[in-house]
């Protein structure tokens, strides 16, 4: 470990401490018999430390942290909006966090469940919700799996997904986890796939289907999404929506009306529960009335007598996850849709439209716009064009020098020296105009003093790594 590394996170000296704790009344020649000797350590390797410089030792480095109840982060295709505490507090309630899946008396839990279940049904449009997956691309894979069922069922030999360039990082992957092969399509000059190569993919006949957001990672929205999803119908595959994108559609397009039979949400996105520090997350689908007896099971069923539990149909892919999801989650997503409503959800949508919009005009006088349309939710700028051999990682690295956190970069890859943004719904005028100030300061340097661009960051704890060398040579202990 480096020693300015060590300086930042490692406290601790030789020098005897005060403790004002009187000593245990416990007889030492007894502790073998309370501990197994086996367990007894001679020496406890900790910092030799008083508590008042414990708590100021870990205030100083929660201090250091960065996430959105800071500041802005704009960071593309991750939805890092700001997450109301009355979520939080009704998330504590004793009745949920003291509940447990296997007790009888949990009824209140299963019926928030099946509730939320519905209101997801009535935002996207589709028949039938499981809750289980326990993150976007989780429910990627369920939601292939139940595609791959469908087919098997039909006794219809079907290898093989298309996904544009332009989708998130994980369809690929979860299509592959499936036992699909993937199928390729790269975007036209405005973002969007191409009518012709999407005809001639389908005819291959052993297509399952299409996977893809819109809006897709460049943030504009496929204005030919119904002869989309009708090419693919036409020649028997089904389409499955990706909803990490779902934001700026909420309460204004849904999956289904734009012709789409799978659709998978993110609630730590969308819906706004905790998002990031590798979670927990939630990734619900929906599924079309065709398709709901291949939904996961255990399922909830609405009865006179109340919500039960069915787990008997043979054409269902299976449990999953163990229980009903992250419920924590759920929870928090439940009470943010209630409180919000269908029409503070449509206002969610075109506040976040409005706000990426309105960065994209600005940023677009001294950066280059790959896309120069109008936007949903993020947009894409690159590095193109920049003086003096300035690059995306320099840029971003000099953001952190403002007290502000960089937005996603060299993704989407069908971008050079992209950076996308996204300002989500939750920030104000204020906020972005700041975001703007600091872009508009840092190019100015990048022709006046690169220099500084190009050894950024200057006031962070820990200054610009090699990433070459770290990935070559990691240091995977102390």
């Amino acid at each position: 470990m480096s020693s300015n590394i060590q300086l930042i996170f490692e406290r601790g000296n030789d020098a005897e401490q005060q403790n004002y704790i009187p000593k245990m009344d416990i007889d030492e020649t007894n502790v073998d018999k309370i501990i197994p000797e086996s367990l007894l350590r001679k020496d406890l390797p900790i910092p030799n430390i008083p508590e008042v410089e414990i708590d100021r030792h870990f205030i100083k480095l929660s201090n250091k942290n960065y996430g959105v109840d800071t500041g802005i982060y704009p960071l593309g295709s991750c939805t890092m909006k700001y997450n109301p505490k009355i979520n939080e507090y009704i998330a504590r309630l004793s009745g949920f966090t003291k509940v447990h899946s296997l007790q009888e008396e949990n009824e209140g839990s299963l019926k928030l469940i099946h509730h939320l279940s519905i209101l997801l049904g009535e935002i996207t449009g589709m028949d039938g919700f499981t809750l289980q997956p326990a993150a976007g691309a989780h429910g990627e894979l369920v939601g292939l799996l139940i595609m791959k069922k469908y087919f098997e069922i039909k006794q219809i030999q079907k290898q093989k997904i298309i996904i544009p360039d332009s989708a998130h990082g994980t369809n690929p992957a979860s299509a592959k986890m499936a036992g699909f092969s993937i199928i390729e399509l790269q975007s036209n000059s405005q973002g969007e796939v191409p009518l012709d190569q999407l005809k001639f993919a389908m005819q291959e006949g052993d297509v399952a289907g299409i996977m893809l957001t819109n809006p897709n990672t460049l943030g504009v929205f496929d204005r030919q999404i119904k002869e989309i999803t009708k090419i693919v119908h036409e020649y028997g595959g089904l389409c499955y929506y990706d909803g990490a994108n779902l934001n700026p559609m909420l309460g204004i397009c849904r999956p289904r009306d734009m012709g789409f039979d799978i659709v998978h949400l993110n609630l730590h996105k969308t819906f706004s529960t905790p998002h990031g520090g590798g979670g927990p997350g939630s990734g619900p689908i929906g599924v079309t009335e065709e398709l709901v007896p291949f939904l996961p099971e255990p399922c909830l069923i609405s009865t006179t007598h109340g919500i039960i539990c069915s787990e008997n149909n043979t054409n269902s892919i299976g449990r999953i996850r163990a229980f009903w999801g992250n419920f924590g989650v759920i929870v928090r997503a439940y009470a943010y849709i209630l409180a919000l409503g269908s029409e503070g959800l449509r206002r969610v949508g075109q506040i976040s439209v409005l706000n990426a919009n309105y960065l994209r005009v600005l940023l677009q006088k001294n950066f280059n716009l790959p896309y120069n349309r109008i936007c949903q939710h993020e947009f894409v700028i690159s590095d193109r064009n920049l003086p003096n051999e300035i690059t995306t990682e320099d840029i971003a690295k000099r953001i952190l020098d403002y007290g502000l956190y960089a937005p996603t970069i060299y993704f989407p890859l069908i971008v050079s020296g992209a950076m996308m943004v996204e300002p989500t719904e939750t920030e104000s005028k204020h906020s972005l105009d700041f975001f703007v100030e600091v872009m508009n300061k840092i190019y100015e340097e990048t022709k006046q003093n690169p220099d500084i661009l190009k050894k950024a960051p200057h006031n962070t704890a820990v200054k610009r790594l090699d990433a070459v060398l770290a990935a070559r040579n990691p240091i995977l202990h102390d």
